[in-house]
């Protein structure tokens, strides 16, 4: 039995959910067994329990296997103190679960290579993984806050920290991965500056030892950034910290020209995960029916290959969604001129369709 958690969240949640839920159906009725219990995060969690990460949330998650999530976030919520802030759910279920490892594929399917920024040549057939460490780095590090200082002068402050065994487990989770694809791993650092990330690649190349096939090499992270826009085809797998990699696991997203095709997934050391779209909670258009669940329900199929080990089941989905796009059917964030236009809930039809 497969116990799923379910948080739709905030703005655009509910409905892309519902869209991945609808795939789920299509599973159980076919004879796969899992559960489906609900619970709020975010925004939605502080209306109904003035906490955006709350005790029934927590207890959901903790007993599920794996857990779907929706988006959190809304400009209503941005004059809260910072610690009841939506987001801060999202740290909170990171922590409370161990989620260390933040997978990130960045894939550009060939129907939509006009929709990327850059020429179709420089994208077309774009297969990345960014593995991001999750739990430790400068957004959790201690101590953190804002003072004034011994010259009057009031300043913020962060720490930026990494344990020998934080970076151990998320090499080994890239080289594993790295192994399974194309045996190449990039390490992104700034070792040339900052103690931690020297550090860092210090415990990535003493790891490498047990991986000999993987061809490891490393960049320091602007040039990385730089990379991604000049010839992104060169990475294969990247691992990187936690800043790092939230900042090029989003840019390298656009390059497949929407981040409503990209899922998410973020695993602690017993392989439960928390399966999420790489998108937020667009409040601009939510209600509206217009948003792209394509990225929530290849996170059903990252949950498939990754929590449950239905490699095949995981593989279905993806050829569902593949078909549909070549039958030329389009959410508004990537519909051109020639194709289908379609809603929310009309993407979903086509892809149960499809399954």
């Amino acid at each position: 039995m497969m116990k799923i958690a379910v948080l739709p969240g905030d703005g655009i949640g509910p409905e892309i959910v519902t869209q991945a839920l609808r795939v789920l159906a299509v599973l159980k009725n076919e004879g796969m067994e899992m559960t489906f219990t609900e619970a709020p995060l975010g925004g939605q969690a502080y209306d109904q329990y003035g906490h955006p990460y709350p005790e029934f949330t927590q207890k959901v998650c903790r007993e599920a296997d794996a857990v779907l999530l929706g988006a959190v976030g809304g400009p209503q919520y941005d004059n809260l103190d910072r610690p009841l802030r939506p987001e801060r759910g999202l740290l909170g279920i990171r922590k409370d679960l161990g989620l260390f490892a933040n997978l990130r594929p960045a894939n550009l399917y060939p129907e939509l290579a006009n929709a990327s920024t850059l020429k179709p040549e420089v994208v077309a057939g774009l297969d990345i993984m960014i593995v991001r460490e999750l739990t430790g780095d400068v957004y959790f590090g201690q101590p953190r806050g804002m003072r004034v200082n011994d010259e009057g002068e009031r300043e913020g402050f962060n720490t930026m920290v990494y344990k020998e065994s934080e970076v151990r487990r998320i090499a080994h989770v890239a080289f594993d991965i790295a192994m399974k694809r194309g045996k190449k791993l990039c390490s992104v650092d700034k070792a040339n500056v900052l103690e931690t990330t020297e550090f860092w690649k210090e415990i990535v190349i003493d790891v490498a030892k047990e991986y000999p096939e993987v061809e490891l090499s490393h960049m320091y992270v602007d040039n990385a950034a730089m990379q991604l826009i000049r010839n992104p085809k060169q990475f294969d797998v990247m691992v990187t910290g936690n800043i790092f990699g939230d900042i090029l696991s989003d840019e390298a997203s656009m390059l497949t020209g929407s981040i409503g095709m990209l899922a998410s997934a973020s695993l602690n050391e017993t392989k439960k995960g928390l399966y999420e779209p790489s998108h937020g909670s667009a409040p601009d258009i939510a209600g509206k029916n217009l948003a792209n669940p394509i990225a929530t329900i290849l996170s059903v199929a990252m949950m498939m290959r990754y929590s449950f080990d239905h490699e095949a089941v995981a593989t279905r989905i993806e050829n569902a969604i593949k078909k549909v796009l070549a039958a030329g059917y389009r959410t508004s964030d990537i519909f051109e001129e020639g194709t289908k236009k379609v809603s929310c809930s009309e993407m979903g039809d086509q892809i149960v369709a499809a399954m």
